[in-house]
């Protein structure tokens, strides 16, 4: 019998499987899904991302953290859980993927976790209860995460040019964002950011950074801005679960080397960590803890 790890995240869900001593069997990747299962398409996307993990052979239990999960336990998550990996729902547990983070990266405790990936949040368990700052979606906030850098750059591109007239002094940055975005003109942008999910809103980050690279003066700042917003949830969350060290990762923070500057310069007086867990292993880890 082997054991589930599961990272649900929006754009993509990572598994892994492991046999009852902890070793890795096999691991995987499929389409992203949430725990926002409201509708019976978001039910059944949240079962289709769990299906490859059940192939490789039957599974004793899974532990599995899904973005958008709340920190309730849910009989309705348990179950569809359940019905993707064909195991009884009492061998499963669904928790918010910011538990499975935390746990990944302080499995002993102490510490804290701020991500930027997708959408940026701080969390912690350190103090026995969950404290989050941020995580509220790209409406509300998510700074610095892939999917607000990709929204404030269609923002400052389109303002730069109702104040300019044109592309001149931003030419990188247009040229990489309409090329993502297939096309130059407002209805090119129109469908791509009001016809887009999460993913493809953050895939426009990719485009940004490497404009930045370029020496865009738009993108640079954007850059830079991105860090500052990291920082201030490294801030709060220290400020509310209390002195320990942050731990700080995600995709976003390898888009450009200023925003990891930008992170130390606004968190002087706090002890940083930029560890790259593996989440969906150590899920599967904890499987095998809970089932004991």
């Amino acid at each position: 019998m082997l054991y589930c790890g599961v990272d649900m995240g929006g754009t993509a869900s990572r598994w892994a499987l492991v046999d009852a001593g902890g070793a890795l069997v096999a691991r995987g990747e499929s389409p992203g899904a949430t725990g926002l299962i409201f509708t019976p398409e978001a039910r059944a996307a949240f079962i289709a991302a769990l299906a490859p993990a059940r192939e490789k052979g039957p599974l004793a239990a899974a532990y599995i953290g899904a973005t958008g999960a709340g920190f309730d336990a849910d009989p309705r998550l348990r179950a569809a859980a359940a019905e993707g990996l064909q195991i009884k729902p009492e061998n499963v547990s669904v928790v918010n993927d910011m538990v499975l983070a935390w746990r990944a990266v302080w499995p002993e405790g102490g510490g804290h976790v701020v991500t930027a990936g997708t959408g940026s949040v701080g969390f912690s368990l350190a103090s026995g209860t969950a404290t989050l700052v941020g995580g509220r979606g790209l409406m509300l906030d998510d700074a610095g995460s892939g999917g607000w850098i990709g929204l404030q750059a269609v923002r400052a591109l389109w303002r730069h040019i109702e104040e300019t007239g044109g592309t001149r002094g931003a030419g990188a940055l247009a040229e990489a964002l309409f090329t993502t975005i297939g096309g130059s003109n407002w209805d090119a942008t129109r469908r791509y950011v009001y016809g887009a999910d999460r993913g493809a809103l953050a895939a426009l980050a990719r485009p940004v950074s490497e404009a930045a690279a370029q020496g865009d003066p738009l993108a640079l700042a954007l850059m830079a801005q991105a860090g500052t917003e990291i920082a201030r949830l490294c801030r709060l969350i220290v400020a509310r679960a209390g002195p320990g060290p942050v731990a700080v990762f995600g995709g976003a923070l390898g888009l450009h080397p200023s925003i990891k500057t930008e992170i130390l310069q606004g968190t002087p007086d706090l002890t940083l960590t930029f560890p790259t867990p593996d989440a969906a292993l150590a899920a599967a880890r904890i499987a095998v803890t809970e089932a004991r």
